[in-house]
């Protein structure tokens, strides 16, 4: 019974109807909103635009804008994820990420040249995002119609040629008229911008902001939006952080009442900085060129605008918790870990039997308990907490709740008289929700400490960095376990059918589309069927079998690439820019990412420290007078098997994929407790139980 409910744990996910809030639920199935091109598109960008500083008023105009058209929140990522307005001005220019001048004091300094301007500073910010490798297409937005107008400075710096040319300059918004408004096709508008904390100013943008929508030509789409987040008041040296959820709407021909929405977030209103170009693209009838970053916005059906605005504000709360809280929700699973499994060696130091016995239980008790983390963690995302009073604290009070149940189910199952039973029931579990989850949207993992962030990580849908050691460690032990119950004759169906699972769910473009999960997990769930089948592979064969995970993860690319009915992937760009000699840039920017995790805090160079340590006590356990390790591996070789393995997936996942040191350091805390606990398990039990 205890198994069976385990196992609905993904079927609750699914059907739980949780995510986004009331407006997700709401949203009807997304499509294009403009079948043919319109003949007017103007952007207004205000910096810092937030929901919250938005409020319900009769003669508000932002409100009487979104209440007419479709609404959204903009994750405004650009090289950074809190970006400074000159930031979100570039990205708009180029459609890919872009940083301006650094510290972030003013905009670039435009000159008036007739009835254009130039921006002296252009050629030299082209130059330093060279080593972002990005690859932006500098000036694409100004390229999108046969003529465009820039009105203030943040609009000169989208509009921008490479070369700093800007062809139709108005310096003020005071300045535009209905003419202006009409003259071109594209028109950008820079009002300034707005902090958090200036509500006062809301009411003077809102009045620049009714002058314009009165005025505008027939047939127009008015894109507002927030390019980057308002700088510091009173010093300017930088957005003041963390960052946030921005605000996006669109108003006009296609786009009434409705929530937006973009394949390359896969999140009912939820669209990034990368997909306003695209979208402008398409609105005008340009096409985009390939490899663009982002993708085209979409419109879905929504509620009430009150309750669609309250559910946009919750999902910014629930991002500003993990901000808040996820380092710390770290090093305290970690200091906990410690304590758990410190103790008991101290209360029950010594070799005599009874000592050793209990010393095994506690280690046992513990690492089940350690397992069930992250599980938990998930499962609190089952009740909206994000809505409620104190969010942090029911979050992780649910955690903690449903983490004591996962272990206390562990522990009370058929299973518990095998060695590696409530083990491999919590991985069974933790795998099978992963992959359900992923399937239907990653709604559970978004915003749970081993989830994603929309804001930070800037990973909308897939297995997460933090969560992928943990899923590919999960399916390892899951495989190994349920092929000891399920087939024993033959092993290698059991474990093939679980990485199929495992494998499609995280690789596969239209589910996880994760690079370095397929990679790392293809070659460890090949050696672990060949060992399970008594098969010894040779050195002529750790080539191909390394190897193994990038030819299917190529396979994923190109499916990807050649079907995109999935949406926007990253694997599917790769696999564009690939054959279109363009992957440098990619390659370039992943390995930088890669590197680069080794310096994000002191304790990263510690990563590379703890995995010698590790390889060098799985390989000679007895010469470190590891003693539980060495009797447990001799008395199951399937342990040392997958202690080996546990360490080979977390090593190549840290190589793959550009998170980094972020792989292994995310799953340390839950990878080290269950092999420590397998192998005190194995110990206590060999001359009691059978073993799987």
């Amino acid at each position: 019974m205890a198994l069976c409910a385990a196992l609905a744990v993904p079927l609750l996910a699914v059907l739980g109807g949780h995510g986004l809030g009331t407006q997700a639920r709401a949203a009807g199935t997304p499509s294009p909103p403009v079948a043919k091109p319109v003949s007017h598109v103007v952007i207004v960008g205000i910096s810092g635009l937030t929901w919250n500083i938005v409020t319900k008023s009769a003669d508000g105009e932002l409100w009487r804008l979104a209440a007419a058209g479709s609404v959204g929140s903009l994750v405004d990522y650009a090289q950074e994820p809190l970006a400074c307005p000159a930031d979100g001005w570039l990205t708009l220019n180029s459609a890919a990420r872009a940083q301006g001048p650094r510290p972030c004091t003013s905009l670039p300094a435009v000159t008036k040249s007739g009835e254009g301007a130039r921006i002296p500073a252009m050629p030299e910010i082209v130059l330093n995002n060279q080593q972002f490798h990005e690859s932006p297409d500098w000036g694409l937005l100004g390229t999108l119609a046969s003529c465009t107008t820039a009105v203030g400075p943040g609009a000169a710096l989208a509009l921008a040629s490479p070369a700093g040319v800007v062809r139709s300059y108005v310096p003020s918004p005071e300045d535009l008229s209905p003419s202006v408004l009409a003259r071109c096709p594209l028109t950008v508008v820079d009002l300034g911008q707005i902090a958090a904390t200036e509500r006062g100013r809301v009411s003077a943008v809102d009045a620049q902001l009714a002058r314009i929508a009165a005025e505008l030509p027939p047939d127009t789409l008015l894109l507002v939006t927030a390019p980057g987040a308002a700088a510091e008041t009173g010093h300017g040296q930088a957005p003041a952080g963390p960052p946030h959820l921005m605000s996006v709407l669109v108003n006009g021909p296609g786009f009434a009442a409705g929530l937006l929405d973009s394949s390359a977030t896969r999140r009912p209103g939820v669209v990034t900085l990368t997909d306003l170009t695209p979208t402008v693209a398409a609105w005008l009838g340009h096409p985009v060129p390939a490899g663009t970053v982002g993708s085209q916005i979409t419109r879905g059906d929504r509620g009430d605008l009150g309750s669609t605005i309250a559910g946009l504000m919750a999902r910014d709360t629930a991002e500003q918790v993990w901000i808040a809280t996820h380092g710390w929700f770290f090093i305290g699973y970690a200091i906990a870990d410690a304590l758990a499994f410190g103790l008991p060696a101290l209360f029950f130091w010594g070799r005599e039997p009874e000592r050793r016995r209990r010393r095994a239980q506690c280690w046992r008790t513990a690492g089940v308990a350690a397992a069930a983390v992250p599980l938990g963690t998930y499962l609190a995302n089952l009740a909206p907490w994000w809505y409620w009073i104190h969010p942090a604290w029911w979050l992780y009070g649910m955690t903690i709740a449903w983490t004591l149940v996962v272990a206390a189910a562990a522990l009370a199952g058929p299973w518990r008289r095998v060695a590696l039973g409530p083990f491999g029931a919590i991985a069974t579990a933790t795998l099978l929700l992963l992959a359900v989850d992923v399937m239907a949207g990653s709604r559970l993992q978004l915003d749970a400490p081993f989830g994603l962030s929309l804001l930070v990580s800037g990973r909308f849908y897939g297995i997460g960095n933090d969560a992928l050691g943990v899923y590919c460690v999960a399916a390892l032990v899951a495989a190994a376990w349920l092929a000891g119950i399920v087939s024993k004759s033959r092993p290698i169906l059991v474990v093939g059918a679980v990485g199929l699972l495992a494998v499609v769910a995280s690789g596969w473009p239209g589910f996880g589309a994760k690079v370095g999960g397929t990679i790392a997990l293809v070659p460890c769930l090949l050696l672990l069927a060949a060992w399970l089948a008594g098969v010894r592979v040779g050195a002529r064969w750790a080539a191909p079998v390394l190897l193994s995970g990038l030819v299917v993860f190529l396979a994923f690319a190109l499916a990807s690439y050649f079907l995109p009915g999935g949406g926007v992937s990253d694997v599917g760009t790769f696999a564009g820019n690939l054959l279109h000699g363009r992957a440098g840039d990619l390659l370039q920017r992943k390995i930088s990412a890669n590197v680069g995790s080794l310096t994000l805090n002191v304790f990263s160079w510690l990563i590379p420290v703890a995995a010698v340590l590790a390889g060098a006590a799985l390989w000679r356990p007895a010469a470190l007078r590891l003693r539980t390790l060495a009797l447990a591996f001799a008395a199951l070789p399937l342990l040392r098997v997958l202690a080996w393995l546990t360490w080979l997936v977390l090593v190549i996942g840290w190589f793959v994929d550009d998170s980094g040191v972020i792989v292994p350091a995310a799953a340390l805390p839950f990878a080290l407790p269950l092999t420590i606990a397998m192998a005190a398990s194995v110990d206590s039990t060999r001359s009691s139980f059978h073993s799987c």
